[in-house]
């Protein structure tokens, strides 16, 4: 093969590169772009339903009467006591105390169950008993114990975000390829630098899936824990909408936690991008 066609191949090769990489490029954004048609136009069918008639406007506010509340709520501590940027820095103090404190606790030790035998046995009874109670059912008990500060409604976050990371981590580092193992052993590798160079990065795929539903968790906690035992934050400013009739402080208070949720979510992609970027 000559130069000329060695050179003509690598750019060929190069710009079909190129094309793939564009046209990657292209489908994000008119993935994106529907994405916001979508959103725009569920807001715009809802606010020509109350402006229309059909949704009863004292019970289902029109999106313009939310943004319209966002706005003055960052100001108007009425009528819930407190205003916007209160509640959420309450509630994102709660949510992500409990959240961190669940992958620092939960990670750990489902890949040290999930790798250890001896481990496993000893700590397998104890979390089974714990795995079905609901995580809300852990409020009485623990207004008793810690009150209704930072420490209860975090201890009750944990603990619905804890069992996933602790069951997914087990099942990741489960699915290690036994091939890989084996291959390791040959090599003369021991059991922990095993867990460590090839357990962990093995089970971090289905992590980050159990992490992210512990996120999910967290919040739909927090805000039950909010309602009941609570003087400030998202899911007391959703229950004093209830108290005072108020279904504009409701929607509103939802689609917040909805908004956080997002941001937390492409947050979390975008740490999972990087830690598993070795996969790509």
């Amino acid at each position: 093969m000559s130069d000329s066609t060695r050179v003509e191949r690598r750019l060929t090769d190069e710009q079909r590169i190129k094309k793939v990489q564009e046209d990657a490029r292209k489908s994000k954004y008119q993935l994106a772009v529907l994405s916001i048609i979508g959103v725009l136009a569920f807001l715009l069918i809802w606010q020509f339903a109350v402006v229309g008639g059909l949704l009863p406007s004292r019970y289902v506010p029109a999106p313009s009467e939310v943004v319209k509340l966002f706005f003055d709520k960052w100001v108007d501590p009425n009528p819930d006591g407190a205003v916007l940027g209160v509640h959420i820095l309450a509630s994102l103090q709660v949510a992500l105390t409990g959240f961190f404190l669940a992958i620092i606790i939960g990670v750990p030790l489902g890949l040290f169950m999930g790798w250890f035998k001896g481990f496993e046995s000893f700590m397998r009874p104890i979390f089974e008993i714990l795995r079905p109670i609901p995580p809300v059912s852990w409020i009485p008990i623990t207004i008793i114990w810690l009150g209704l500060g930072l420490q209860a409604k975090a201890f009750i976050v944990f603990f619905s975000a804890f069992v996933p990371c602790t069951i997914n981590a087990y099942t990741g580092i489960r699915q290690t390829s036994p091939a890989l193992v084996n291959v390791a052993k040959v090599c003369g590798a021991s059991n922990f630098t095993i867990f460590r160079k090839i357990g962990i990065p093995s089970a971090m795929t289905m992590t980050f899936a159990g992490i992210r539903v512990a996120l999910g968790n967290a919040w739909a906690t927090l805000v039950a824990a909010e309602m009941l035992a609570a003087n400030v934050g998202l899911g007391y400013m959703i229950q004093q909408g209830r108290s005072f009739a108020r279904p504009d402080i409701i929607i509103l208070g939802i689609v917040v936690i909805g908004i956080l949720g997002v941001i937390f979510t492409w947050l979390l992609g975008l740490v999972e991008g990087k830690v598993l970027g070795w996969k790509k």
